[in-house]
């Protein structure tokens, strides 16, 4: 075996099968014994006394490195709504295969939402990834757990993972699969609190994997092309900014949180779906989706959209701490609810490359006046982002859409581009699976992802305590009101911290 070349070895294509024991949360699925296990074990040299010279090259390449040849096995953790528009962005990329999939619900029905039309859950997850991949790969197998945690102890080969669970549990999620050498895509916003923001951030620095964060407009050519022409000066000395989207609540209806309890879901795994949280009966306004209007578990339409609608802002114009944040509410039912809407006020004072800028958010219906001109195309603004400068206004389609240029009351449709200085992606995902396989970092990396998702809970933390509040970004707290500290760091059931 001396001077074995490991891109040259070649298994008999009849998979071997090991049947996993059934145990704690897994689903006892058969686990293909593939090319990368086979590898893995004979690098060591040591089971059969046989030496290798030649060490495989993702062993070369360190913990988590992918060959650029080879296959990115990705597992997904969190099976609802979200993750049925990430798995079906990376499965359209043939370089990168989902082998496993976790989530605390078997089945869950959403057919009756607004959105998400279907039935989701880890089965019908797992049935969806073998039968697309039927024709593909023959005998691929998805494995299936409740719990990520024994997914990615038991799951050896999983070189990815990508995050589409409640807000609450992002960061609990992505601390443990990164620690654990783990490519990690996750869904805005990237975490719950601002502690957390930062400790993902410092994690995913440490451990040198390749991240994510799931505002996917970031990757879009024209979101690319606003940025240019922002820093390329056509509206002149940005002096505001104006972000809105129409979402409302999604229980509209109630006033406090539920105190009746429902009976659990069969299939569903209420202890784990809580996560972090402390204890509370299970009930319908909570899971699927609705989750999003408590504190407890989301971040109100601010924390679900901002990530998207003040991307560009934070982006093109460098921004990262504001000074003050005030928010004003309509419709505060519950302190732990979230309004029916909010506009919410960021200041950002001028700070090293960071320009003095104010940036006006709305949510629940209500929008900015637009300027004159923009009649033709006004029906296309019912949520966007507006920079406004001493040239003129940029007007731009939600979540990173077409920019638009009005100067002088006079809507120009196309404005003339600047050289092009952002990078431009094929999308989201493949700019994610470029950097698992080494290349250059995605562009909403963690570190970046961090800083929008702070900006963004900010205006969180604004809307669920009212007043302006006065922050201090070094200190990490807000100077005139220091019981907002239990907001900024969490507070976590014991066995879920996140440190």
């Amino acid at each position: 075996m001396n001077g074995i070349n490991s891109d040259n070895i070649s298994l008999n294509q009849e998979s071997t099968t090991v049947e996993l024991l059934k145990n704690g949360s897994a689903s006892g699925k058969l686990s293909q014994v593939n090319r990368r296990s086979f590898l893995k074990k004979a690098a060591t040299g040591v089971a059969t006394g046989m030496a290798f010279q030649i060490v495989p090259r993702h062993v070369l390449g360190g913990k988590g490195f992918v060959p650029p040849s080879e296959k990115i096995n990705i597992a997904m953790i969190g099976c609802g709504g979200r993750a049925r528009g990430n798995l079906k962005g990376v499965m359209q990329h043939a370089d990168a295969q989902v082998i496993a999939v976790a989530d605390p619900a078997e089945e869950t029905d959403t057919k009756n939402l607004r959105i998400y039309r279907t039935v989701n859950g880890r089965v019908p997850f797992k049935s969806e990834i073998e039968g697309y991949y039927a024709e593909k790969t023959p005998n691929h197998g998805c494995a299936e757990y409740e719990d990520f945690r024994v997914m990615l102890d038991r799951e050896e080969d999983i070189d990815a993972v990508m995050i589409s669970t409640p807000d609450h549990q992002h960061a609990h999620n992505a601390v443990h699969a990164m620690r654990s050498g783990k490519h990690c895509y996750c869904e805005k916003p990237l975490t719950h609190n601002i502690r957390e923001a930062r400790l993902v951030s410092k994690v995913a620095n440490e451990m040198q994997v390749a991240t994510q964060m799931g505002n996917q407009g970031h990757s879009r050519e024209t979101m690319a092309q606003t940025i240019e022409l922002i820093r390329g000066g056509v509206v002149g000395d940005v002096t505001e900014v104006h972000s809105w989207v129409p979402a409302k609540r999604w229980n509209p209806e109630l006033m406090a949180p539920p105190t009746q309890k429902e009976s659990v879901p069969k299939g569903l795994n209420w202890d784990l779906w809580i996560g972090p949280r402390a204890m509370r009966p299970f009930h319908s306004a909570y899971h699927p989706v609705h989750w999003r209007d408590f504190w407890e578990f989301g971040c109100g339409a601010l924390g679900d959209f901002a990530c998207h609608d003040m991307d560009s802002p934070t982006w093109a114009l460098n921004l990262y701490a504001p000074a003050t944040v005030e928010a004003h509410c309509v419709g505060q039912t519950h302190p732990d609810l979230a309004p029916q809407g909010t506009i919410c006020y960021f200041h950002f004072p001028k700070s090293g490359d960071q320009q003095e800028l104010k940036i006006t958010w709305y949510d629940g219906g209500v929008m900015p006046e637009l300027p004159e001109g923009v009649d033709p195309v006004r029906n296309r603004y019912s949520r966007g982002v507006m920079f406004v400068g001493t040239k003129g206004h940029l007007l731009c389609e939600g979540a990173g859409g077409t920019p638009r240029l009005i100067r002088d009351g006079e809507l120009i449709e196309k404005p003339e581009l600047p050289p092009a200085s952002i990078p431009r992606v094929q999308d989201h995902y493949r700019d994610w699976l470029d950097a698992c396989k080494g290349g250059r970092p995605a562009l909403s990396n963690f570190e970046y992802g961090a800083r929008l998702t702070e900006i963004t809970l900010l205006g969180v933390m604004a809307v669920r305590t009212g007043g302006k509040l006065e922050w201090n970004h070094d200190k990490m707290q807000v100077n005139n009101a220091p019981d907002t500290e239990a907001i900024i760091n969490g507070i976590y059931r014991k066995g879920w911290e996140v440190i």
